[in-house]
This record gives C-alpha cells, sequence and structure tokens, in this order.
C-alpha cells in the first residue's frame, strides 16, 4: 500500500470507529469498538473517560491489523461533541466522569443563568441558546464537585477540554492541549467572531483560562503521535474536528444552499452560511469547519434523541437485538394506528429548548401493539427533523430543496422514505456509513498534504441513493399535526415554559 493512508477515528457516543482511508477517498479498512453509557440519576449521562480512550486504542489496532499494517500519514480525529472531561495534568488521570452531551445534570445552573437575564448576551457571542446540552455549564459542575476543582484549574493542574482534547492528548503522549474551533464553538465560551475564548464568559461560568486548551483550525497539524500499539510514533494529526461537521465536509458541502441530516443517538441538522445568521426560531449559530485563512459558519439544530429513541425501546420491550429487532418491528406494520412518541427522555432540542419536557406516548388504543409503537418511534426521528428544517427555511428566507442524510440510523429505509414523505423533499442518503469518519479523514488530508484542494474532493466519488416523497399534502398534514399536538402535550404536561 502506498503511504497516502489517513487514520480517521470517530470518537461517537456507543461507539468508536477507526478507518483508513486512500488518496481516492475510498475506506480500505474499518474496525469499530462499543462503549458503555452510565444513568447514575434520571437524565444524568455520563461516560468513563478512561473506557473512551481505550476503545479508541483498540479500535485503531483492529484496524491497522485488518490492513496490514500499512504506512499513515496523517491522522483525523472526530467526535461526539459538547462532551466534557476534566483531567489531571501530571497524572493524566480523569479527576470525574466524562459527562456527555446528553446529560441534565447542570439544568438548575441554566435555570439560574436565565433568571439572571444573560441569554441574550451567550446567543450574541457564542450562537447558541441557555441549555445543558451545550459543555459549559458541564465543565462548571465537573469543576465544582471536584476538590479544590478550580483553583488547581487556574493553577494549571487541571485540564479542561471536550473529547477531541481529551483523545488528542492521549495520542500525543500528553504534550498537546487543544481543541478546534468547531468543538470550542459548542462550549458556549467561545467568542464566535473573534474564534477565542470570552473572557467575559469563562467568568460568567467560573472557568479558568489556564485550564482549557489552546482553540486551532479544523485542518491543522496539532501534533504528533506518540506511538500506541499498532499506531507507529511521529504521524501527523492533522484534524480535530465535531462529528456533526466532519460529516458536513465529509458531504463536500463547502458553500451554501444544500443542508444535511446526521442520524445518531440523536441528530444535527447543519447548513453552510457565509457569514453567522442569528436564528428567529431556536437554531444554534456555529462554526461549519475551519482552514487556514478561511472559516465557514453554520446554522444548526440539534435533537437530543432520535436514534438513541429506538435503542430505547429494544431495551423496554426486551428485544435480543434492541435497535435491531425494534426496527424490524416497526417495517412489520404500515402505520403507527395514530400512536405518536415524543421521545422527551432527557428534555427537548431545537428547536424547542425546553429541558423539564419528558417522553410521552400519546394515541394509543386496545388495538395498539409493539409494532405500532415502534413505527411510532421511528416516525419520531423524522418529525423531530421536520421541525428543525423548517425552522431552518424560514431563518434562510428561502426553501431548501433536499436532504442529504448519513449517520446510522440513515441505512433505516423505511425511515428515510418516511422522512421524504413528512418533509414533501427527496432526501439523499450517502451510501457510505462513515461520512464522519471520512469528513475528518479528509480535513487531516488537506492539512498534510495528501490533497490540496476542496475542487480535488469534491471530484471524488461519493454515492449515494435518492427516497422521493409519495405522501399526498393532505395526509402529510394530518399526520405532522398530530405531532405537533403530542409535541404541545409533552411540555405542557409538565407545566415548564417551551
Amino acid at each position: 500500500m502506498s503511504a497516502s493512508h489517513v487514520l480517521a477515528i470517530d470518537q461517537g457516543t456507543t461507539n468508536t470507529k477507526a478507518l483508513l482511508v486512500n488518496r481516492q477517498g475510498q475506506t480500505v479498512a474499518s474496525a469499530s469498538r462499543p462503549l458503555s453509557i452510565r444513568y447514575p440519576q434520571p437524565a444524568w449521562v455520563e461516560q468513563d473517560a478512561r473506557e473512551l480512550w481505550t476503545s479508541v486504542r483498540e479500535a485503531v489496532d483492529a484496524c491497522l491489523e485488518k490492513a496490514g499494517d500499512p504506512s499513515v500519514v496523517a491522522i483525523g480525529i472526530g467526535n461526539q461533541r459538547e462532551s466534557v472531561v476534566v483531567w489531571d495534568r501530571r497524572s493524566g488521570e480523569p479527576v470525574g466522569p466524562c459527562v456527555i452531551w446528553q446529560c441534565r445534570r447542570s439544568a438548575p445552573f441554566c435555570a439560574e443563568l436565565r433568571r439572571r437575564g444573560v441569554e441574550d448576551l451567550l446567543r450574541e457571542r457564542t450562537g447558541l441558546a441557555i441549555d445543558p446540552l451545550f459543555s459549559a455549564s458541564k465543565a462548571r459542575w465537573l469543576l465544582e464537585h471536584t476538590p479544590d476543582g478550580e483553583k488547581r484549574a487556574a493553577n494549571g493542574e487541571l485540564a479542561v477540554g471536550t473529547v477531541d482534547s481529551w483523545v488528542l492528548w492521549n495520542l500525543s503522549g500528553g504534550l498537546v492541549h487543544a481543541c478546534d474551533v468547531t468543538n470550542a464553538s459548542r462550549t458556549q465560551l467561545l467568542n464566535l467572531r473573534g474564534l477565542q475564548w470570552d473572557p467575559e464568559l469563562l467568568s460568567l461560568f467560573s472557568i479558568p483560562a489556564a485550564a482549557l486548551p489552546t482553540v486551532r483550525p479544523s485542518s491543522h497539524i496539532f501534533g504528533e503521535s506518540a506511538g500506541c500499539g499498532r499506531l507507529a510514533k511521529g504521524i501527523p494529526i492533522g484534524s480535530l474536528v465535531g462529528d456533526s461537521h466532519a460529516a458536513l465536509f465529509g458531504h463536500a458541502i463547502f458553500d451554501p444552499g444544500a443542508v444535511k441530516a446526521t442520524y445518531g443517538t440523536g441528530s444535527s441538522l447543519m447548513t453552510v452560511t457565509a457569514d453567522p445568521v442569528r436564528s428567529a426560531g431556536g437554531l444554534s449559530t456555529t462554526i461549519a469547519w475551519s482552514r487556514a485563512h478561511q472559516t465557514r459558519y453554520a446554522l444548526e439544530g440539534n435533537i437530543s434523541v432520535t436514534g438513541g429513541a429506538v435503542e430505547w425501546l429494544g431495551d423496554f420491550l426486551g428485544l435480543p437485538r434492541p435497535a435491531e429487532d425494534a426496527a424490524q418491528l416497526a417495517a412489520s406494520t404500515p402505520d403507527s394506528g395514530g400512536v405518536y412518541l415524543v421521545p422527551a427522555f432527557v428534555g427537548l432540542g431545537a428547536p424547542h429548548w425546553n429541558d423539564g419536557a419528558r417522553g410521552l406516548l400519546t394515541g394509543l388504543t386496545r388495538g395498539t401493539r409493539a409494532p405500532q409503537v415502534a413505527r411510532a418511534t421511528i416516525e419520531s426521528i423524522a418529525y423531530q427533523v421536520r421541525d428543525v428544517f423548517e425552522v431552518m427555511e424560514r431563518d434562510l428566507s428561502r426553501p431548501l430543496p433536499a436532504l442529504l442524510a448519513d449517520g446510522g440510523a440513515s441505512q433505516n429505509d423505511l425511515l428515510m422514505q418516511f422522512q421524504a414523505d413528512i418533509l414533501g423533499r427527496p432526501v439523499v442518503r450517502s451510501a457510505s456509513p462513515d461520512v464522519s469518519a471520512v469528513g475528518a479523514a479528509w480535513l487531516a488530508g488537506l492539512a498534510a498534504g495528501v490533497w490540496s484542494s476542496l475542487e480535488e474532493l469534491a471530484a471524488l466519488p461519493r454515492p449515494v441513493e435518492r427516497f422521493e416523497p409519495r405522501m399526498n399534502d393532505a395526509e402529510r398534514a394530518r399526520l405532522y399535526s398530530g405531532w405537533l399536538d403530542a409535541v404541545g402535550r409533552a411540555m405542557g404536561a409538565h407545566g415548564v415554559e417551551g
């Protein structure tokens, strides 16, 4: 094999993947390792940061072994976003759990921020609403629950970082503490226009600047591998990028005009904008990706639970293969029989931003059986995507002609067809199940000189499958009206304002 192979690490919520991508953009080998998730209290979600790093090492070793230990010219890292780790710089050991993006343990502090009237400040500086999803309140919680946490962080004894920083720290042997602008843009600590940590926001969240990583472009030589298992020493680490942003890049969405949805445990819709666009409807303004002298902005809607709802239902029903068997149940019935599931297990994200909402199953009759509930669970993904899609169109003041799709749940044909039906727009699914990893590889390859330009990347083959809408307008309106009613019940039943 030639040396023009890029190793992509795709560190997700439920597993870590490693892929080798060649100069033609083809995946030549891949491997994955599962991750466990803990729920220590209702709406609290966490992982073991040590296990997370172990999964990276093992996935990389397995991938390189499959490929016959080829030479690797660069490493790209894509990661689950908003999740936070705090670790001791001297020992390299985490001082608490990895508090992952779904966790709502910082909801009381977020409520306090709303009472203090700082939401407009945060939206203006960071493009983000006040919500426990974002990293800053999680980091604050971790420091508060670490003995002398803030003091040790201010003295430089502790490092605070999102998952990209944690993986980079370990991959570089503890020599580099950095992050990229996409991950930094999801913390509520980055000034979107200055692209640096904002001192006023650091003070607001009580996060010492000394503990934070250096902010770099997404495509950048961050350092070199320290050598680990089959991975050689001295390989340039050429990208860090949040998984949703990596998928946007992997679809070759380099300019405004297209929107993609990544279907995973949760989902993200994202579209490139030339400049920061402030949403009037509950979407986030964020960084799409960046290279030297080029930063692209984006509008994004984050949905907290989509594919995760299918996994939950399978577990709830005691199915041996939770997600797969629940999807098969859904396919065994032609419709949901009027049943709606609102999977607000950790509140509702965009465009509602209601962290007090909880899951709701409605429309049950004596004839309702497991297949109808499974179908409603699959359909809930598509309904939530439409919620965001419609707001995105209003914010952009123009229609979006189609939806590009990727991620594990996008491989479900039933979901993709229902998505096209309920949107009334074509859905164009990537034939690759690993668009995020490919995007991270492309960004790393650009930094290392494997590819020379965006035009060269855009010319690489990207096989797709297309789903055209088949539902009539009246049926589409009827079904979506039922969904909106169910969402209103999920929020209103708890007496919480949206």
